[in-house]
């Protein structure tokens, strides 16, 4: 399967919670809609990444096909109560594989992830402290905590050679899953290595 069209997704977002006040509608990005605040989300098609702040900056939120009534069905942050920016995500690939590396640059203790969701890394024999990382194919969503909760990172087809990149603080992330844009998907598997 090719890359997502582009062309075709549809984002429309709303002044106040429950889909109330002027509405944006949005087919491609837009680097910053902070004249407006945004309460309330609908994704049409395609999955998108919204920003807490303008120019695809601060926490990020992977917003798949469906409605966002409040800030809280697309965070479990405290802090992040409208977003900023939008852009829609590139689904390269139906199948699924992620490198996860101990330490910066590639090296120290990998974790191969294939075509599978993964709640806990721990769970698998790996460790919280994810330092780079590379994309083989689809799209990724790296989270904070166990379970999916906690800070959002994207990760698109490519190398991450140190956690900036993904737009980390800290080299953290607990869990993972697959960004499929409604796709159909067999069931997956994972393997550790030590170095």
């Amino acid at each position: 399967m090719g890359t997502t069209d582009l062309l075709h997704q549809q984002l429309v977002a709303f002044e106040f919670e429950n889909f109330r006040g002027e509405k944006v509608e949005l087919s491609g990005e837009c680097k910053d809609i902070s004249e407006k605040r945004v309460g309330s989300v609908i994704v049409e098609s395609g999955p998108w990444v919204g920003y807490e702040r303008p120019g695809f900056t601060g926490e990020q939120f992977v917003l798949e096909k469906g409605e966002y009534p409040r800030w809280s069905t697309w965070t479990n942050s405290q802090c992040s109560f409208s977003l900023g920016s939008f852009r829609p995500l590139k689904v390269d690939s139906a199948d699924h594989k992620l490198f996860l590396f101990e330490n910066a640059g590639y090296t120290g203790r990998k974790m191969e992830i294939i075509d599978d969701d993964v709640p806990s890394l721990w769970a698998h024999g790996f460790q919280d402290h994810v330092a780079s990382a590379k994309a083989v194919n689809g799209t990724w969503v790296g989270y904070m905590y166990p379970g999916y909760r906690g800070r959002q990172y994207v990760f698109e087809h490519g190398e991450y050679k140190h956690w900036n990149n993904w737009g980390a603080t800290a080299p953290q992330i607990q869990s993972v899953r697959r960004v499929r844009d409604m796709q159909w998907h067999k069931r997956g598997l994972s393997n550790t290595h030590p170095n």
